[in-house]
């Protein structure tokens, strides 16, 4: 199995957070993380990572597979008695190895919108550690059933519950024995019920490093997803919470926000940016609609590559444009350039 999260036990004597913050800020004094990772030789192989939810699996024939090394389907589910509940996953699938058998096809759990009943069932299935192994176990009969190569985390904020870590570690313990992977989606901050045994369970981590801003804040126009944003979410989890870089992934978006408002901002496609005129492809903001245009995910592919990072990961693939203004294919072309195949 890939090797697992080198992490490095953090001493957070200067943290003064009261009980009831639900995340752990960073400390611009801790320097946990091996910074040696850049004196290294340049990296030579890396991962690219696309979520493709079950709202796109249409667009599935125009998807290019052989540009990805992993493909998380999203979102699974449980219902209230643990059952994993998700439209049928198995024609991406086939898509999928029709065109790269040497693709990682993992599930993804939960997601950052969950409806009450949903985070209700997460809650009552984890955060009572009874329940926990029945709930592995169904997990397991459906990755094995599905013939799936892992799971992937995406529980978020408040759904980060007491349970978590049990869980996590619980979930880890299970795949591991099946030689199975297990990842995570996390932003750019960690949060408090995430121990550090829960968190070197994972196999990688894909740093969301997007929405800084968006329709919940629409009085705050501008891009969600920089080049700063991106290199303050590598410094977070690589340098203050001391996750080797070869473990992290740089995630990028293939989706930017309109602010009609200070009311009102409304999500798009790079596709529909495209669509309005291929010259968009080329820039990363249209008036006061703001999101990655080809250079920018030129520059964040440069980006993990000079840090020693693990790959790029990508929300979401069915947002791109299928052509030759391609997000997806200006990210394995850039690899290339630089000398880096895409592996698993």
């Amino acid at each position: 199995m890939a090797k697992k999260l080198l992490y490095v036990l953090i001493i957070l004597l200067t943290f003064s957070c009261s009980t009831e913050d639900s995340v752990l800020p960073p400390d611009d004094d801790a320097n946990t993380g091996d910074n040696g990772d850049n004196n290294e030789q340049p990296i030579s192989e890396a991962r690219v990572v696309g979520y493709l939810p079950t709202y796109r699996f249409e667009l599935s024939n125009d998807i290019a597979y052989e540009h990805l090394t992993h493909l998380n389907l999203a979102f699974a589910n449980p219902d209230a008695e643990g059952n994993l509940l998700i439209d049928d996953i198995n024609g991406v699938m086939a898509d999928a190895r029709a065109v790269n058998p040497d693709i990682v096809i993992c599930l993804s759990l939960a997601g950052g919108a969950l409806t009450a009943e949903q985070a209700s069932n997460w809650s009552d299935l984890i955060d009572d550690e009874a329940n926990i192994p029945a709930f592995v176990d169904k997990i397991m009969d459906f990755v094995l059933d599905q013939d799936l190569d892992g799971i992937d985390v995406d529980l978020e904020w408040d759904h980060v519950t007491v349970g978590y870590s049990p869980f996590v570690i619980a979930l880890h313990t299970a795949l591991d024995t099946h030689n199975k992977l297990l990842t995570v989606a996390l932003p750019q901050t960690r949060f408090a019920n995430i121990t550090d045994e829960a968190l070197a369970m994972y196999d990688f981590i894909n740093i969301m490093s997007y929405d800084a801003t968006g329709p919940w804040n629409p009085a705050n126009p501008g891009q969600h997803s920089s080049l700063q944003f991106s290199k303050d979410g590598i410094n977070f989890w690589n340098t203050n919470q001391g996750i080797s870089a070869e473990n992290l992934n740089l995630g990028v978006p293939f989706y930017g926000y309109e602010f009609v408002s200070d009311t009102e901002a409304n999500s798009f496609t790079f596709r529909e940016m495209v669509e309005l005129d291929p010259g968009n492809a080329q820039l990363d903001q249209v008036g006061n609609a703001y999101y990655n245009g080809i250079p920018t995910i030129k520059a964040k592919v440069n980006l993990a590559h000079e840090e020693q990072l693990g790959g790029i990961m990508i929300w979401e693939l069915g947002q791109d444009s299928f052509d030759q203004y391609s997000l997806l294919a200006t990210i394995k072309n850039e690899y290339a350039s630089l000398g880096v195949d895409l592996v698993p």
